[in-house]
């Protein structure tokens, strides 16, 4: 019996996210009854994480236990041959027995695309957010700068438990213009519950002129109200869960 880790990519558009539920269509649901075909006997395999209703991810990390004969190479074939085609094993590896891709994780890396355009775009909103009006791209990348370090981020999320700290380290942050798209990169040792979106939501009200940046430091120090909302899933992915014994990617 090993401990396999495992490191999944999907698309979250047709998920009810990614954590088991009993009567929708979720990343675990799948992944367990590919699994289960393959001869595995556990009763849950443990995820790095949950992304919520439409978010997608190139680097969700699981782990499970499994007797199993042949190379991890083989598996991820074997994996990827029962899987749905919105799922798929990117890499497997044998990882420590007692390895736990949640509680073993230093940081989480995330990435949020958006493009400003008036008319719809069916073909790419599927996987980047539409604003309009446009944003000052001017802003943006002063903006990113203000969530680096150490804060309470209680005004932009809640934690996986009630009466958690929502305290967060920020590594890195940053928005940089690809084409006519811009990416927000974002980088913690952990996020709050809809952390990212929220995070994203703000700044693009700060850089259409709706509310001023000073608003986000006022926020940060409990001095302030945001107004409320949130960017959509389906402009967020899940790039990379970090562990500091070994790489995932």
């Amino acid at each position: 019996m090993e401990r396999y880790q495992v490191i999944l990519t999907y698309d979250g558009t047709d998920f009810v996210g990614s954590q088991r539920q009993t009567r929708h269509r979720t990343v675990q649901g799948e992944f367990e009854k590919a699994l289960c075909r393959l001869g595995w006997i556990g009763r849950s395999v443990l995820m790095a994480g949950r992304t919520d209703t439409g978010v997608h991810a190139i680097g969700q990390t699981v782990a499970f236990d499994l007797d199993w004969l042949h190379t991890p190479d083989e598996l991820c074939a074997a994996l990827n041959a029962n899987l749905p085609a919105d799922v798929a094993v990117r890499v497997v590896r044998i990882a420590p027995s007692g390895f736990h891709p949640r509680f073993d994780a230093t940081s989480r890396r995330y990435l949020y695309r958006l493009f400003c355009q008036g008319i719809r775009d069916p073909l790419r909103e599927r996987f980047a957010w539409r604003v309009w009006p446009a944003v000052d791209g001017r802003a943006l990348p002063a903006l990113a700068q203000i969530w680096i370090g150490t804060h309470d981020f209680a005004a932009f999320g809640s934690p996986p438990q009630r009466g958690r700290s929502t305290m967060r380290k920020i590594l890195r942050s940053s928005w940089l213009q690809h084409d006519d798209e811009w990416w927000f990169e974002i980088q913690a040792d952990a996020f709050l519950y809809r952390m990212v979106r929220r995070l994203v939501y703000i700044q693009v009200a700060v850089a259409q002129g709706r509310i001023p940046s000073e608003a986000i430091l006022r926020a940060l120090s409990g001095q302030a109200d945001l107004p409320a909302g949130l960017a959509p899933a389906h402009g967020l992915t899940l790039m990379e869960v970090v562990y500091p014994s070994f790489d995932v990617l």
